[in-house]
């Protein structure tokens, strides 16, 4: 355990040297997903007990106690779709290994141009893309270690930009009180550069030399950007473990490369092992921040002990942005 975190630790200090607010690539992969965790304030590091661990926490997934998949959506703002599924099977003694897609649509706009200024008639997509493959082990009946490689793209009419990263996260539960720390580490990689036809231009080398071709075949250079590194490291605690109530309390804090450090606060209240109402607080300490209170609920029924579906949905405040809904359906097998 002592090796993985000072591992985490010395990735910290990375971020540290590259911290600047507002100034990297590929934001969408900042979107929490799962309405569960969104509803708890996002505080999930160290509870990351479902299929959404293969986000919050790649350890977490030793501990959702058999094979899972989920699907996720989530109405984002400014109309744009955000959608997340993920699958994760228990390998026996091999650990447990996991595939998640994550996708973010913002539909079709218009080409316009200086002379058409309405359209042209043609239209343009743009989409973010992330595929993720999870690995993680059990090391101890209380230490699971975990992580994940990531393909990540972003793409807008002809031109795209990609990388690779990885994401590793720790988890342990303590014998006190059933404590749990958890702490990950994510998208730990190469930087995005925009390339594609779209950048190509006719350029004129030499403007003051007369009758020379000013119609140059070119290709502008654009800047390589840095991926939103995040380290989150987190307590969670079942303070009330009953066989038919459980209340749940997690806090999580945040360190990332591209903003200033929050905390995240969430509670989850569990009736008969079916129901259960959640609410959380997040971006404790951002100044400005327009996202705030969580909540949510969701409902699971078993139909056998190896085979049970489960809905959640999440509502989340986003201020002047007006608010965002959260909606995920999925399957224990």
């Amino acid at each position: 355990m002592k090796k993985f975190l000072i591992i985490i630790f010395g990735l910290v200090l990375t971020i540290n040297a590259q911290s600047k607010v507002g100034s990297t690539a590929a934001p969408f992969l900042n979107i929490g997903i799962g309405p569960r965790a969104i509803a708890m304030g996002t505080a999930f590091v160290a509870t990351s007990d479902d299929i959404t661990a293969l986000y919050w926490n790649p350890a977490g997934i030793t501990r959702i106690g058999g094979n899972s998949a989920m699907f996720n959506k989530t109405s984002w703002i400014a109309d744009i779709n955000y959608n997340w599924a993920g699958a994760a099977v228990q390998l026996g003694d091999l650990g447990t290994i996991g595939l998640s897609v994550n996708q973010l649509d913002y539909g079709k706009m218009a080409v316009t141009t200086n002379a058409e200024q309405d359209g042209t008639g043609e239209y343009f997509s743009a989409q973010d893309i992330a595929i993720g493959l999870t690995y993680a082990y059990q090391l101890t009946d209380r230490f699971s270690i975990g992580g994940t490689a990531k393909y990540i793209q972003q793409k807008i009419y002809n031109s795209s930009a990609s990388a690779l990263a990885v994401d590793i996260g720790v988890l342990f539960n303590s014998d006190l009180y059933g404590l749990r720390i958890g702490a990950s580490i994510t998208n730990f990689g190469t930087d995005m550069t925009m390339d594609g036809k779209d950048l190509l231009v006719q350029h004129d080398i030499d403007q003051t030399i007369e009758g020379n071709n000013y119609q140059i075949l070119a290709k502008l250079r654009t800047d390589g950007w840095p991926l939103p590194l995040t380290f989150r490291v987190g307590l969670a605690m079942d303070i009330l473990n009953l066989p038919n109530n459980r209340l749940t309390i997690g806090a999580d804090a945040l360190h990332p490369n591209d903003n200033d450090e929050t905390v995240n606060i969430g509670a989850e209240y569990t009736l008969f092992n079916t129901v259960s109402l959640r609410a959380g607080y997040k971006s404790i300490g951002l100044n400005k921040a327009e996202d705030g209170l969580t909540m949510g609920f969701g409902v699971k029924y078993d139909f056998a002990a190896n085979l049970g579906v489960f809905i959640d949905y999440a509502y989340q405040d986003f201020g002047v942005l007006n608010k965002v809904q959260h909606f995920s359906v999925g399957v224990r097998f």
